[in-house]
């Protein structure tokens, strides 16, 4: 293989390296959004809601909102507590 056609294949690897960085990114971004947060506790909220009515289960509102609640500062305490734990491991180090 030639130098010329060489660089070409190194170039089209690595802009493909790139697209999926991007990817994997983006991925990252949304797994750690606040959006997907909200929008799973919204519908970790209807859904106990629906079903806790359902069942004619007392105060199934409250009991709904305390559920979406705890999800919600599980993800919102999660970036908290990595970086604490990650603080505390380079430390031992």
């Amino acid at each position: 293989m030639d130098n010329g056609k060489e660089i070409e294949k190194l170039k089209e690897e690595i802009e493909a390296i790139k697209a999926r960085n991007r990817r994997v990114e983006a991925d990252k971004g949304w797994e750690t959004s606040k959006t997907r947060s909200f929008f799973v506790a919204s519908i970790t909220f209807l859904l106990a809601y629906f079903f806790m009515h359902l069942i004619s289960e007392r105060e199934a509102f409250w009991k709904a909102v305390a559920g979406s609640l705890a999800y919600l500062a599980s993800t919102t305490t999660y970036g908290i507590l990595k970086n604490w734990w990650l603080r505390k491991l380079r430390s031992e180090s």
